[in-house]
């Protein structure tokens, strides 16, 4: 990307940032006009780097760069306040594309991300309520929820009078099944499913 932005004249590379602490005390001290987020970054993820840098700077685009196409992890950035979403490998085309209109104060996202928010809205509603993570397990439902409730190992342990072992199992089981690389990413997850709350 940076061989790509510095053929670009009207584009220039003010900072780079590995973590998503880093990406948020660069923003309050540099004021890009657009911020390419990804997702996936030690400590602070993407997500969250995104809702904090929206409440400090929110003239500040961001646009989030990740192989993520889910739901979930689309709508976690839009609520967030991306105004951009697009997938890793998109061309150079789309990628700049992306970054005048969000300098410019629109929002702009990816066509495969485009088609996914029509079909989303456009798709009927079901009359009953779709469990949400299906994938989960009644237990893991139980655990992901005091997870999002801020309880620790040993307080969900004591919770359901099960083992801390059983929990640490429950909890990968969780991670893998969510495709989540820590607590805090599963934390987001389910917060944004309306769990824990």
């Amino acid at each position: 990307m940076r061989a790509l932005f510095s053929s670009v004249p009207d584009i220039e590379v003010v900072g780079e940032a590995e973590t998503g602490a880093e990406v948020i005390a660069k923003a309050a001290k540099l004021h890009p006009d657009v911020i390419l987020m990804d997702i996936q970054m030690p400590g602070v993820n993407g997500i969250q780097a995104t809702r904090q840098i929206m409440n400090t700077n929110p003239e500040i685009g961001v646009i989030v760069v990740t192989m993520y196409e889910d739901d979930d992890s689309v709508f976690a950035a839009m609520r967030a306040g991306a105004r951009g979403y697009i997938l890793k490998g998109a061309d150079q085309e789309e990628m700049l594309r992306a970054i005048r209109a969000v300098a410019e104060g629109e929002a702009l996202f990816g066509p495969d991300i485009a088609t996914r928010l029509m079909n989303f809205f456009a798709s009927p509603k079901p009359s009953e309520q779709t469990p949400v993570f299906p994938e989960l397990t009644q237990r893991e439902h139980e655990v992901l929820e005091l997870i999002a409730q801020g309880l620790n190992n040993p307080q969900i342990a004591e919770r359901l009078t099960i083992s801390e072992k059983t929990v640490r199992n429950h909890v990968s089981n969780i991670f893998n099944k969510l495709q989540v690389a820590d607590r805090a990413q599963a934390i987001i997850r389910a917060r944004d499913a309306g769990m824990g709350i």
